[in-house]
């Protein structure tokens, strides 16, 4: 039978490894006790089986009175949440009366889940189609815009209005041209007068001439790299997790370039930091300490011993933690018994309970079978009463099969635990045991029990079936009940269990610490033992270095107080290189969230660390929108059901693959099998996402706004008539196939390798910074555009305009221009080259011509002939030379005078790179406060003291060639205006400016004097980080004829502060001057010297 042809109501019956086709209330197993066992890896992605029971009403009901079964099933509307399902059941006579039957999620069978181990099953159709909980899970969830994208979208909103001005000025000129110049014109033929519509038409003209200025081919190239960098992430191997055989995985495509701008990382503790594997280490038993000697309470002889003289404390402990649980022992083929646990803690539990001879046998239906030292004791679970992160605490009630009392069995947190313990107990000690294993970084639960008279017990079992059949708010009045039961509890003891952290969580937290980004950790941990957590993992430092300030009370006025304390210490510390980190548990924060939320804002902005204990999974939430609403990049991972709202709430949300399922992997942007793995994620997938799109995004706006200027360039000697320079073939083909593929090659440019990247994670700040990408940068390449606009159409025009050629000639000239131009634009801008981006390149414009070529030979095409004509004009080629060298020539000057006189660290970087020396070392770099804009700050760089000499050499005569080609206009024009302006005697600037009449002191030799010191520069940086006391003549005599006889200015081109120059002055000043003599201009030897 098909899916799709099952309706609610119907009866399905199910075999074993079938797959459940909708939503099912199970009513009958193959098993006599009703049970069966699913695997819900498709669910939630756990490969642990799961027992499912069915409901009470429907026990003992052989197959063929199932077939007969009749009833109603009151259900809740549709929803997802497949942790939850609260209904009733009622059948019909004969089967039983119409007492009302409460069903939960153990009694269903939801759609996709397997049947495993179980011969057979049927239950009754609740939810079906796309109205099963996994269907209902399939929404299509909120996109998330990442701040590169918002910034092109104010970007374009900005040329929006600059295309609407120039449409409305170049209008408005060309209606008045018309109606001044062109009907006077015999050859243009206007009319005296036309249509009323007429006044419009110019504006329109150029509305679509104008139309490109905004690439729509940006969406889609941008949608492409990106889907690009998704496949990086997923072919990374590493980041492939050898231990569980996990691959990291993208499941969104669309924010990759968002993992370069993270501010905040939020992070869950337990299996995120931790491995999530749970030891059991030690215990205190009413007031004894086992374990402390030995580090391990299960190898404490002392122990051992009362478990063999059967003391009656241990016993009750060890029997509470056997048996209360949701653990399903499953007996292997060699006889050994293999537990099944949804929680990691409860596995720990009973595994070191059955060590200790407490041995968890059998879970038939509701009898439990426990083995101790080789006696069988039976007990019959009358009501459990589930953990939920609310009560953060789990109960069951038993009845002793052999002598047929009730207890009730706790076990949780020591905060839900220790209040309900009875009045005459003695808790501190425990209390001291509590605090005690949480300084050494364990996780602690308290047990505790409690006998039950029958009468009591029969007293509240109405009331708890009461709840358990409401539908509305179910978990709050089942919470209210289970209250009136757990109180005046005997504690037993507190046990303590190690959860190891996963190998590399300390460099990572410290690498990306030092790439600028604060973290949050975000654990439902009691306090001590998060702090510890904390202290292992680098997360915060150690008196004196760091400092916790703490954030509690129980009421608004004690959490007022606090808060207010917290903040002031942290405005006073703010200037200070302290590290501090506040702390708050979930009570304090849910006061300070709902009352205080302006101060706990404001303590959120000046905090870098922050350490939230006892938090539930809607206060993660709540706390990643509050640093989402202080205008921070937020990334949130973690590896449980508990972290899904916060990892959907996040800009970034990452999942690890843990021991407690896929839901956090399956919910998240992105999933990786171990935390280590972020560094990476971030450091080098997101940073190479963010400048590969800042460059994409920019360029593309650059060359539409190239062939736009040129548009309206033409204009200006086409009567403003919105005339069309370009035939609309060219149009369509220049952003679809002559420009898209060059760019597209960019998805394959580092800047920097990644084994750099790694090494110095503090060049992260550019793309934090957004510093490739900001209004300022978008204006440089609206600057270049509407340049080569101008270098492309004077060039074109003054070569084959007016009688000297067609108009179809003059545009394919133009355009030719313009795809040269935009070839050395991408070849200037790619940092590293591949042979995939040279055929990009450099075929793409091969295509251009081959493309033209063949148009050129259609008759019909309108171009007939004319790439032909051109091609073998030597003027189209040297037309083609006079482009590029001219609107190259000041692109590539301005560029070398960034990269050699105001380097950034990325710059420098890339020259230690390229010289084959050590990788330089950015020793500090820190952001500046946002309210700078998010500015980077200056660099302290150790330079590299040993470096490749040929490669150094061949590197420094292509930068002097390339400087005195850059200056050579600069001198020439400062000569002349020397020459031609008199200089009046003594004024300040004569010995500067002079050139030609004296032997020293010129213009002349200050070049020459800075070019000797840039030479020397390494031996500089070498006097400064070793403290030598020795520089060479030749510095020396650069250093004084700079800072003597030109401008001392001079030397910040180098990158030397003014502190910095007045050091070296005041040191080559010292040495005898007899010993620096003037540098000598060079001399030219005569044509034929050797």
């Amino acid at each position: 039978i098909q899916a799709q042809e099952i309706h609610v109501g119907n009866i399905v019956w199910l075999r074993e490894n079938d797959e459940v086709p909708c939503d099912l209330v199970l009513i009958g197993t193959s098993d006599t006790q009703g049970t069966c066992y699913i695997e819900t890896a498709a669910l939630d992605g756990e490969t642990d089986l799961k027992m499912r029971v069915i409901p009470s009403a429907c026990m003992g009901l052989v197959p063929e009175l199932l077939h007969k079964i009749k009833g109603v099933i009151e259900c809740p509307s549709p929803d997802k949440d497949i942790r939850r399902f609260d209904a009733n059941m009622r059948l019909f006579p004969p089967f039983i009366d119409n007492d009302l039957c409460p069903l939960t999620i153990n009694n269903t069978l939801l759609q996709s889940c397997y049947l495993r181990n179980t011969e057979w099953a049927c239950g009754v159709a609740v939810y079906t189609g796309n109205e099963t909980k996994l269907g209902m899970s399939r929404g299509i969830p909120e996109p998330k815009l990442t701040a590169m994208d918002a910034m092109i979208d104010k970007l374009t909103g900005a040329i929006f209005l600059f295309q609407v001005v120039v449409v409305i000025v170049l209008g408005i000129s060309g209606n008045v041209w018309k109606d001044s110049e062109a009907r006077k014109q015999w050859y243009v033929l206007y009319p005296n007068e036309g249509p009323w519509y007429e006044l419009f038409v110019i504006p329109l003209r150029f509305e679509l001439l104008c139309s490109i200025m905004i690439p729509i081919s940006i969406k889609v190239s941008l949608d492409l790299v990106k889907s690009m960098y998704a496949k990086f992430i997923d072919w990374d191997k590493e980041m492939y997790d050898q231990q569980t055989d996990t691959p990291a995985h993208a499941a969104n495509t669309a924010i990759s370039e968002d993992l370069g701008q993270v501010e905040y990382i939020l992070t869950d503790k337990t299996g995120t930091l931790t491995e999530n594997r749970m030891i059991f280490k030690k215990c205190c038993i009413n007031g004894i300490f086992y374990g402390n000697e030995s580090g391990d309470a299960l190898t404490d002889v002392e122990l051992l011993n009362a478990v063999d003289s059967h003391n009656p404390d241990v016993i009750r402990f060890l029997t509470v933690m056997a048996i209360c649980n949701t653990v399903i022992p499953m007996k292997r083929k060699s006889g050994t018994i293999l537990y099944k646990a949804q929680s990691q803690d409860e596995e720990a539990l009973v595994n070191a309970a059955a060590q200790l001879h407490m041995v968890f046998l059998n879970k038939n239906a509701n009898v439990l079978e426990v083995n101790f030292n080789g006696v069988i004791l039976k007990f019959e679970v009358l009501d459990t009463l589930e953990f939920t992160s609310d009560r953060k605490k789990m109960s069951v009630v038993v009845k002793d099969c052999q002598n047929e009392k009730i207890f009730l069995l706790s076990k949780g947190a020591d905060e839900t635990i220790l209040p309900c313990a009875s009045s005459g107990q003695q808790i501190r000690t425990l209390t001291e045991a509590v605090e005690q294993y949480a300084q050494l970084g364990l996780r602690t639960l308290c047990m505790a029990w409690r006998e039950l008279r029958e009468d009591e017990y029969h007293e509240w079992s109405l009331m708890f079936k009461e709840a358990n059949s409401t539908l509305v708010d179910r978990e709050w009045k089942l919470a209210e009940v289970c209250q009136k039961l757990e109180h005046d509890l005997e504690i037993l003891g507190v046990s303590a269990i190690e959860d190891r952290l996963q190998d590399g969580v300390p460099e990572t937290i410290e690498t990306l610490r030092d790439a600028g980004i604060n973290f949050w950790m975000l654990t439902g941990d009691k306090q001590n033992t998060a702090i510890q957590i904390a202290l292992l993992c680098n997360f915060i430092s150690p008196e004196p270095k760091g400092q916790l300030l703490l954030i509690n009370g129980k009421t608004e006025d004690e959490v007022s107080r606090s808060l207010e304390r917290v903040l002031l210490t942290m405005r006073i510390t703010s200037s200070e290189p302290k590290d501090v980190a506040f702390v708050v548990d979930g009570w304090a924060l849910e006061i300070a969230l709902k009352h205080y939320q302006r101060a706990f804002t404001e303590l959120a902005i000046l905090s870098k660390t922050a350490i939230c204990c006892r938090v539930t999974p809607s206060q993660k939430a709540q706390l990643v929108e509050l640093l989402k609403s202080c205008d921070y990049r937020t990334l949130a991972i973690g590896d449980g059901g508990n972290d899904v709202r916060m990892i959907q709430t996040a800009d970034i949300g990452v999942g690890i693959s843990g021991r407690e399922g896929m839901q956090a992997a399956r919910a998240a942007d992105y999933s990786i099998g171990k935390f280590r793995f972020l560094k990476r994620l971030i450091l080098v997938h997101g940073r190479y996402s963010y400048n590969r799109t800042a460059f994409l995004s920019q360029y593309s706006f650059y060359k539409s706004l190239l062939l736009c200027f040129i548009q309206i360039l033409f204009s200006f000697i086409s009567g403003i008539s919105g005339t069309s320079l370009f035939n609309s073939v060219s149009l369509m083909a220049y952003n679809v196939f002559y420009t898209s593929i060059p760019v597209l090659a960019s998805v394959l440019d580092k800047d920097l390798s990644e084994k750099t990247v790694m090494q110095n994670p503090q060049i992260l700040f550019y793309c934090q910074a957004g510093r490739l990408l900001n209004p300022s940068t978008f204006a440089g390449w609206f600057g270049r555009s509407l340049f080569h606009a101008v270098v492309v159409f004077l060039i074109s025009i003054h070569v084959y305009a007016y009688e000297k050629s067609e108009m179809e000639e003059l545009a394919m000239v133009a355009l030719s221009g313009c795809i040269w131009l935009q070839a050395f634009v991408v070849t200037m801008e790619t940092n590293s080259f591949t042979v995939l981006q040279h055929l990009a390149i450099w075929g793409n414009l091969a295509g251009f011509y081959f493309l033209n070529l063949i148009v050129s030979t259609l008759p019909s095409s309108g171009m007939y002939t004319i790439m032909f004509r051109l091609c073998r004009q030597p003027s189209y080629w040297i037309t083609m030379f006079l482009i590029v060298a001219v609107g190259m020539g000041p692109v590539l000057a301005l560029k070398y005078f960034r990269y050699t006189y105001r380097s950034s660290a990325i710059n420098i970087l890339q020259q230690a790179e390229r010289s084959g020396g050590p990788i330089l070392s950015l020793e500090t770099m820190e952001p500046q406060s946002r309210a700078t804009d998010k500015d980077v700050a200056s660099l302290s760089i150790t330079q590299p003291r040993n470096r490749n000499s040929v490669t150094s050499v061949i590197s420094m005569a292509f930068k002097t060639f390339l400087l005195l080609l850059s200056i050579s206009c600069v001198v020439g024009a400062v000569t002349v205006s020397i020459k031609e302006q008199p200089i009046t005697r003594g004024f300040n600037l004569k010995a500067r400016l002079l050139y030609g009449e004296s032997t020293s002191g010129g213009l002349g030799d200050c070049w020459s004097a800075l070019l000797e010191l840039k030479a020397c520069t390494n031996e500089i940086v070498i006097f400064f980080l070793n403290g030598e006391s020795y520089l060479g003549l030749d510095c020396c005599r650069a250093i004084r004829i700079i800072t003597r006889d030109c401008w001392p200015s001079m030397l910040t081109s180098l990158g030397f502060t003014s502190q910095e120059g007045d050091i070296l002055r005041d040191y080559c000043d010292a040495l005898p001057t007899s010993s620096v003599s003037p540098i000598q201009a060079p001399v030219k030897a005569p044509i034929g010297m050797v």
